[in-house]
């Protein structure tokens, strides 16, 4: 079997193909060598490789810049840190069309060798911004952001001023209808 740069294809489809390998195996990561030896990966994904966050927008068009950084933490337990920002639309909950919004968002994750160790790093750092999760030899980084992603969603998306209101200012406040059936009397 000949190299693949020997196969005639073009060298720019196979340093594409590379570059794809290579982000591919970035996505899983043994998170307890990934802290130990301080690793940083930093990447931007499309919006639509995100199915969970897919459903929750108005449009998968976009890009999500992130970046996941290993470390340790000052009591010694291994440490995940997460960044992800990037321009979505949802849709405004008040005239329910579609809206920009600018995602951004940063957490730190400690983590504990299982559950039950998770649960003892919780109750001994008693850090209510921390969270802590169970490490794993196969830690797949792209659900921690999108994990990440979702909960910096707002609850409630609304334009500040939907398009096609009408200006409230100066306007003269409407009778109440009980004001008319105060005149009755």
């Amino acid at each position: 079997m000949s190299p693949l740069w020997e196969s005639g294809l073009n060298p720019a489809i196979i340093a594409g193909f590379l570059k794809h390998l290579a982000a591919m195996s970035a996505k899983n990561v043994d998170s307890f060598e990934f802290c130990q030896q301080q690793q940083q990966l930093v990447g931007q994904t499309a919006v639509a490789e995100f199915a969970r966050l897919s459903a929750e927008l108005a449009a998968t068009s976009g890009m999500l810049d992130w970046t996941i950084t290993g470390g340790r933490h000052s009591s010694g337990v291994p440490q995940l840190s997460l960044k992800v920002g990037g321009q979505i639309s949802l849709v405004c909950q008040r005239c329910l069309s579609p809206m920009s919004h600018l995602l951004s968002s940063e957490s730190t994750l400690l983590l504990g060798k299982d559950e039950a160790d998770a649960d003892e790093v919780e109750a001994r750092i008693e850090d209510e911004s921390l969270d802590v999760i169970a490490g794993s030899a196969s830690m797949d980084l792209m659900v921690l952001l999108e994990d990440e992603a979702l909960l910096a969603l707002p609850l409630s998306p609304k334009h500040a001023e939907c398009p096609g209101d009408l200006p409230t200012a100066g306007a003269e406040k409407a009778e109440s209808p009980f004001a008319v059936l105060k005149k009755l009397r």
